[in-house]
């Protein structure tokens, strides 16, 4: 590796070293309580697929450039020279791992390896070695909040034709337009996923709740996150903040998106709007009585799948389960505790790469699989687009014989009229 390019990485590196990071790096007592936490180690016991292996790939080129033991005793240090040996095993900690901070809740430091993993991927952008796919994705995902008034008018035209869908579900009061763009002044700026799945049922329970709402000309989805690129996941977080401003909304609700609602609710910092999931609105509309639901609509058992974005690491864990027990009787609960729900096993981007990581993802996520057939419910409901692929993906794989639904569908079929 040249010189300037290994200096190039180690400011990269030096970036992230906040105080946080350096008590993840130094702090690991090796104790193993993390190692049964990783669905991937539980699914396939090879120690790679630790969290402490996967963090000590990382720890290791901290050590040798910015601990004493790289300049006294490396070998005894176990420091690791940072060269193109190095990108390789850079590469598999990062993308065996889905940021699900699971192994976090168990650690008795709270060492959280998806932190530490957010080194990983940064060196890897540094050193033009990570996933290609994710990077054009961002990139266009880029391209197209630059270039906005060119794909305006295509827009507005997709979603004229979704209307007569969203009133089949919802009926609208004569005069309005059941899916708003541009509203000066709304309340919300519901910020969807490419899709009539994201948009549809959304936009019926927006008009069901009579909310003054108004739909965001971007998707929600932050592909620079999960190609652990810091300035790309701003450029595109920050096209949402800045059509949020203009528009002069009271809040940001994001769809059935994990990563899109961490990184807007955790990462946009002080803004003059709130952030809230989707599930957090529709929980509110039914506190509020605004919406009603028939509970006749589903009389098969349904349980749910926490994603690991939403619930472990952005607190939305009661909300999902005040709507579902508007919906049946018959809830069955995945995990005694949710905070300790197994990861789907398709975050970090992971789906995103489609069938180049399928089989890493049904082999990895077994355990998942098996806690999902334990609950013998018919309707397996969730939050994340991500989740639902993946659960998609493990429910044909595994033969689980089950209907995967967003919980939002569930919500927008079951409207009570």
């Amino acid at each position: 590796m040249e010189k300037r390019i290994r200096e190039e990485l180690l400011a990269l590196f030096k970036s992230k070293l906040s105080r946080p990071m350096e008590m993840y790096l130094e702090t690991c007592a090796r104790c193993g309580i993390c190692t049964e936490a990783c669905h991937a180690y539980a699914s396939m016991p090879l120690p790679k697929y630790t969290p402490a292996y996967r963090a000590e790939v990382v720890r290791r080129i901290y050590k040798n450039y910015f601990r004493w033991q790289g300049k006294t005793v490396p070998k005894a240090g176990e420091c690791k020279k940072l060269d193109e040996t190095i990108i390789d095993e850079l590469k598999e900690a990062a993308y065996s791992c889905t940021g699900c901070r699971r192994c976090m809740v168990y650690c008795p430091f709270g060492i959280d390896t998806q932190q530490i993993m957010s080194i990983a991927k940064l060196l890897l952008v540094g050193a033009h070695a990570e996933p290609e796919l994710l990077s054009l994705l961002a990139d266009v995902s880029i391209s197209k909040g630059e270039s906005i008034d060119s794909f305006k008018e295509g827009f507005l035209e997709g979603v004229k034709n979704l209307e007569e869908e969203v009133v089949e579900k919802w009926r609208h009061e004569a005069g309005r337009t059941p899916i708003p763009t541009e509203v000066v002044g709304a309340e919300i700026l519901y910020v969807a996923l490419a899709g009539a799945h994201s948009i549809i049922p959304a936009a019926a329970i927006f008009n069901a709740a009579k909310e003054n709402w108004t739909l965001s000309f971007f998707e929600a989805v932050n592909f620079g996150a999960f190609v652990g690129d810091p300035t790309k996941t701003k450029i595109i977080m920050d096209r949402i903040i800045n059509e949020a401003k203009r528009l002069k909304v009271k809040e940001v609700c994001i769809c059935e998106c994990g990563t899109a609602f961490r990184v807007m609710s955790q990462l946009s910092g002080s803004r003059p709007f709130k952030v809230s999931s989707i599930t957090e609105v529709h929980s509110r509309y039914l506190k509020e009585g605004r919406i009603r639901l028939d509970k006749s609509k589903f009389n098969v058992p349904i349980t749910y799948h926490d994603p690991c974005q939403i619930a472990r690491n952005g607190g939305v864990i009661d909300e999902p389960r005040y709507i579902l027990s508007h919906l049946t009787d018959n809830f069955i609960e995945m995990s005694q505790d949710p905070k300790y729900n197994w990861c789907c096993g398709g975050g970090g981007g992971l789906v995103a790469l489609g069938e180049e990581t399928l089989d890493f993802r049904m082999k990895s996520a077994k355990v998942k699989a098996e806690q999902i057939s334990k609950t013998g419910a018919a309707i397996l409901a969730t939050a994340c687009e991500n989740c639902h692929t993946q659960l998609s993906n493990l429910n044909e794989h595994y033969k689980l014989g089950m209907n995967v639904q967003f919980l939002s569908s569930l919500v927008s079929d079951a409207l009570a009229k």
